[in-house]
């Protein structure tokens, strides 16, 4: 993901194939979404055409690909090939529309999802795609042996090693740099492989029922099936795209390398959501908000002024703000001596202040203006703050209609979610 802007498509496009582990006929439609919260995919095939959000908090499954659902009934499986061509075109907001259980498997590569996000346009929009960014190395430990190491950097890369008993694959390196475009010729050809002695087994079990020598490299006792391979270490390339697809869930531009030792779908999730963990754990960067400007925007003084930073924003959308918990806090001289505990309530008023500073920014003449909250639902605290945490808020902006709006708030210290709570607003005049 080269660009810094949100992105989605000038028009829709259609790709049509059976799905690999299904077997079933199906349509996949991208449809442009230049306001929409992100990628989603929508069944058609299903009543009310339900949405599942294409991001970490619906994964369900990871074998032999990765599953994302809403409920029993409402799921897309294998979205890892879809989410690496989105991610190698910088598209953010869009619709990928399906009318069935999973997205056609094409050739097995990623590259007719590539091409034809290509040649269909794209249109930049305002706002910046977040960036992730790590202030220390990261270990992770897969599934039946897979490793990962994410260190510190100034774009992104993926260096992986992979290790099969067979003679077609043994033990294969590279190192990818996913800069100027080098997806859709380095990795996007590449595609996915099993092997023969497992096909019935497999099909049994209901998966890889859509496989044949036109989709995937099939492995043999003693060498490949198919008429030939597309790269030397196909099989890697392949294993590496797989890895962009699932990292894809974590709706940010990575500027980070990672080392794979064999990477799976479950090592790649679990890898995203400690990404995901460690930027909330370490906000980094300079304050795109400091104290001097929340000071302008809102009108709260001490001791009632609970916000330090904003280190994240997108207009209209999103923000993440920072509260350093010191000793020095007046409410602890009361709450509790000798065990000093965060109320709850100025934790949710915390949250509440940076969901103001969102929805300043989408009105004009903010200084003239203040926000008046009005209700709060689904309010839960999940465990004590304490003198030296840092909270790091994130809050969404759900709905605006004129001057009341909607927000869903989250509270975390050190990558742990500690309250969360929706927000009902008015913003007044002051």
């Amino acid at each position: 993901m080269n660009a810094r802007n949100h992105r989605t498509l000038r028009r829709p496009v259609s790709l049509s194939g059976v799905g690999v582990h299904s077997g079933q006929e199906a349509t996949l439609t991208f449809r442009p979404d230049p306001t929409g919260p992100g990628i989603r995919f929508r069944r058609s095939d299903l009543e009310g055409s339900p949405e599942i959000p294409a991001d970490l908090d619906h994964v369900v499954g990871t074998e032999l690909g990765t599953t994302l659902a809403v409920d029993e009934e409402i799921r897309v499986m294998t979205v890892e090939h879809v989410m690496a061509a989105l991610w190698a075109q910088g598209i953010t907001r869009v619709v990928v529309e399906l009318d069935g259980p999973e997205p056609p498997i094409r050739d097995g590569s990623f590259r007719d999802y590539v091409t034809a996000l290509e040649e269909t346009g794209i249109e930049e929009l305002e706002g910046e795609v977040p960036v992730l960014r790590l202030p220390t190395p990261v270990t992770v430990d897969g599934a039946q042996g897979s490793k990962y190491v994410a260190t510190p950097s100034p774009d992104f890369r993926i260096s992986a090693t992979i290790d099969f008993e067979h003679p077609a694959i043994g033990r294969q390196y590279g190192s990818f740099h996913f800069e100027n475009g080098s997806f859709a010729t380095e990795i996007a050809p590449a595609r996915t492989f099993g092997f023969e002695a497992e096909a019935d087994r497999l099909r049994a079990r209901g998966l890889a029922r859509g496989t044949s020598l036109d989709n995937t490299i099939v492995l043999g006792e003693d060498g490949v099936l198919n008429e030939g391979l597309r790269f030397r270490d196909e099989f890697l390339r392949h294993k590496v795209g797989d890895m962009v697809g699932d990292l894809g869930l974590l709706g940010a531009k990575l500027e980070t390398h990672i080392v794979a030792e064999r990477p799976s779908h479950q090592g790649n999730v679990r890898l995203a959501r400690t990404l995901a963990t460690e930027a909330r754990r370490n906000p980094m960067g300079d304050p795109i908000v400091d104290i001097q400007k929340i000071l302008q925007y809102l009108p709260h003084r001490f001791p009632m002024l609970l916000v330090d930073r904003v280190v994240d924003f997108e207009r209209g959308k999103r923000i993440v703000g920072v509260k350093n918990v010191t000793i020095n806090e007046p409410f602890f001289q009361g709450h509790y001596p000798g065990h000093p505990i965060m109320p709850g309530v100025l934790i949710i008023e915390a949250m509440a202040q940076v969901g103001g500073l969102l929805l300043m920014d989408t009105i004009d003449d903010p200084e003239d203006k203040v926000v008046y909250f009005m209700s709060l639902d689904k309010v839960k605290w999940r465990r004590p703050v304490t003198p030296g945490d840092q909270l790091v808020f994130e809050l969404e902006l759900v709905q605006l209609r004129r001057t009341v709006c909607k927000m869903k708030g989250m509270g975390y210290v050190d990558g742990t979610l500690v309250a969360e709570a929706q927000f009902l607003a008015r913003i007044m005049d002051r």
